[in-house]
């Protein structure tokens, strides 16, 4: 188990290395290629020339790309200090993942303050939607061909159908301005209350499940479907266990499976920012930064998501990995 788990962190690193010298060069070599000034990027068409020459020292932007990555590598684990002479030093501590000089920010910081905004509604989203997901499904397969099982699936389909920008509009336009039943904070902060949190987070939970357990429904009916016909099922039955054990002990450990798959997939994407559902509720997390930082063009901001984002879904994968080996007897790590 530790040398699998060796072998897997250090898979991680190396992912995550790749994703980042890719998307580096990409932001960086690109450009250069087609001609474009990063400086100008950086700084507007408005700039001075002599402006612009600053940048580029400050910056680096005129050493080698592999160079560039590697200054911003080592600034990960050390920090790093962007200096255009000794009178114009911009310091950015560790983990440093650059510096927005459009902001005057460190990239590290901004991201970590939207942060528990975006984790807040990942976590809260996704234990509504696996939980409510995974139960109409399974209640739909025991009960094929009911009525049950024709209207969970009808508004399984309507939840996959309905974009979320769709329902968080109408949820809003209920709760928040007919009914006035709920308030949204956009400034959420450390600072606030477990209920402000609570009461902001609660509509976007429930938009953002509802569109993600229809699809963990419709999942999890056809998996289960399939594993209720398997022969290690028929011999459960045929020894004697009841149905509720057979379900439980057999057949739902083998449905979890594929559900967290999906799942581990479904959380990392997520904590990279859930773009739509922040916009749509004036949420600030990492989706916000994203998108502010793609309209501005801010390279080092626009970095550090993909870095974040990779990280998160890296990390999701490694734990659902280790956790098939928990549900599923039939796995073994080595």
């Amino acid at each position: 188990m530790l040398a699998y788990l060796i072998r897997r962190i250090i898979a991680v690193i190396m992912m995550v290395l790749v994703v980042l010298l890719t998307t580096f060069s990409i932001f960086y070599l690109l450009p250069k290629w087609s001609g474009q000034d990063l400086a100008v990027v950086y700084a507007g068409k408005g700039t001075s020339p002599e402006a612009l020459e600053g940048i580029r020292n400050k910056l680096g932007l005129d050493e080698p790309v592999l160079a560039q990555f590697w200054e911003f590598v080592k600034g990960i684990p050390m920090g790093r200090d962007y200096a255009n002479g000794a009178d114009d030093v911009t310091h950015c501590d560790a983990p440093c993942l650059g510096y927005s000089f459009r902001t005057e920010t460190s990239v590290w910081d901004a991201l970590t303050s939207a942060l528990p905004v975006t984790g807040a509604l990942a976590l809260g989203a996704c234990i509504m939607w696996l939980v409510g997901g995974v139960a109409v499904g399974v209640l739909s397969a025991l009960k094929r061909g009911s009525f049950w099982d024709r209207t969970a699936m009808i508004g399984a389909l309507s939840g996959v159908s309905m974009p979320i920008f769709f329902t968080g509009m109408i949820m809003m336009g209920v709760f928040v301005h007919s009914l006035g039943l709920l308030k949204l904070d956009d400034e959420l902060t450390s600072s606030d209350s477990i209920g402000v949190w609570f009461e902001t987070l609660l509509l976007p939970w429930i938009a953002l499940a509802f569109l993600q357990a229809a699809m963990y429904a419709r999942l999890t009916r056809a998996t289960m479907l399939e594993v209720m016909g398997e022969d290690y099922i028929r011999t459960a039955r045929s020894k004697g266990l009841g149905e509720q054990a057979v379900i439980i002990r057999h057949a739902l450990r083998s449905t979890m499976t594929p559900i967290l798959t999906v799942f581990g997939l479904d959380l990392g994407v997520l904590m990279g920012g859930a773009i739509l559902t922040e916009q749509t509720f004036g949420l600030k997390g990492i989706g916000y930064e994203a998108v502010n930082a793609v309209g501005s063009k801010d390279l080092p901001v626009i970095l550090g998501v993909t870095l974040i984002a990779a990280l998160a879904i890296a990390v999701a994968n490694l734990v659902v990995d280790i956790m098939y080996a928990v549900i599923d007897p039939r796995v073994r790590l080595g």
